[in-house]
C-alpha cells in the first residue's frame, strides 16, 4: 500500500518536469504581418524604374490608384508607358492598347517627364493621351520648399 502512494507521487513530479513541446507561432505571425505591412507600403513607391529628373512643385500630394497608368519621358525624349519602350510612332496604338473596351472607364495616367526636355514634346504627349481619350492625367512632380 505504502508503495502505490510512493510511485504516484513520483509520476505526479516527473509530469510537472516534462518539456513543453508546443512552439508559439504569435511572435513569428506579428513579425510577418509587419513585413507584409512594409512590403505593401514601399512597392507602389517603386512602380516605376525609368530615370527621370522630376520638376519641383509646392501641390499637395495625391492619393495613387493602384489602377493608374505610368507615362515616363526620359531626358532624350523617349516614351515608356509602366516602364516599357514605346517605339517612334507607335504611341497612338500603345494607348489604344492601355485603354481597353469601347465604353469602359479609361485608367488614371501619371505623367512623369523630365525636367530637361522642351515643352513642346511634353505638350505632344499630353495631346496624343487627350486624342486617345485620357481625360484624367496626372503629373508627377519632386516637393519643393522653396516658392516659384
Amino acid at each position: 500500500m505504502g508503495m502505490g502512494v510512493m510511485s504516484s507521487s513520483r509520476r505526479g513530479r516527473s509530469s510537472r518536469r516534462a518539456p513543453m513541446a508546443e512552439i508559439n507561432v504569435t511572435p513569428f505571425v506579428d513579425v510577418m504581418l509587419v513585413l507584409l505591412i512594409i512590403f505593401m507600403v514601399t512597392a507602389p513607391l517603386l512602380a516605376s524604374g525609368v530615370p527621370v529628373e522630376l520638376p519641383e512643385s509646392r501641390a499637395n500630394p495625391m492619393d495613387q490608384d493602384p489602377e493608374q497608368v505610368t507615362i515616363a519621358l526620359d531626358r532624350e525624349g523617349f516614351i515608356y508607358i509602366d516602364d516599357v519602350l514605346v517605339e517612334a510612332g507607335a504611341l497612338e496604338q500603345a494607348l489604344d492598347a492601355i485603354s481597353g473596351p469601347a465604353g469602359a472607364e479609361k485608367p488614371l495616367i501619371a505623367l512623369r517627364a523630365d525636367t530637361g526636355l522642351d515643352y513642346g514634346r511634353v505638350m505632344a504627349v499630353m495631346g496624343e493621351l487627350n486624342r486617345a481619350g485620357f481625360n484624367s492625367i496626372s503629373l508627377v512632380t519632386t516637393s519643393s520648399a522653396d516658392a516659384p
